[in-house]
């Protein structure tokens, strides 16, 4: 739902940003007694970002990258007779991988911790239950920071996912 880095241009830097709409990856829940739960998930995005020197147009470095983030949710469902709505909560550690592009001023913060908060709702489909949930994660620390103010990674996100599991 937004981006996962900020970007702004500067009187010698300019940087530009692009962030892939979807995040996928494998989930579990173990379900408890009283509608609580344990869900763990593995999630995968990928993102890339341009910065280019005012003063050279043929000075433009590409960089692109892929985030790794973990979650560890409590879930509680409330009981319902064909849709479930369900709140959630926990920690999630966030991996930064194949960092194309290493910029001079570019500060690189490779993992980080935040924590999470969701809802949504459940509904069983023969044999498969969708989820459709909005989630969001503030991040302990910005991954990327640069010197120059040209370039931050976000540490407030939030997302729209679709759970499918059977």
């Amino acid at each position: 739902m937004n981006d996962f880095l900020h970007t702004a241009q500067s009187g010698s830097f300019n940087f530009s940003s692009s962030t892939d709409r979807y995040i996928f990856g494998p989930t579990a829940e173990l379900r408890l007694p009283f509608g609580l739960g344990v869900e763990a998930d593995i999630l995968y995005r990928h993102f890339s970002f341009t910065q280019t020197n005012a003063a050279s147009a043929a000075s433009t470095i590409n960089s692109s990258s892929s985030a790794w983030e973990f979650p560890i949710l409590a879930k509680y469902r409330f009981s319902g007779k064909i849709i479930h709505p369900y709140i959630d909560g926990g920690i999630a550690w966030d991996k930064i991988s194949g960092v194309t592009q290493s910029i001079s001023t570019l500060s690189i913060k490779d993992t980080t911790t935040g924590f999470v908060l969701g809802g949504g709702v459940s509904v069983k489909v023969l044999l498969i239950r969708i989820s459709p949930e909005i989630r969001y994660t503030r991040w302990g620390a910005k991954h990327f920071f640069d010197l120059n103010g040209g370039l931050s990674s976000n540490q407030n996100q939030a997302e729209f996912l679709v759970g499918i599991t059977f």
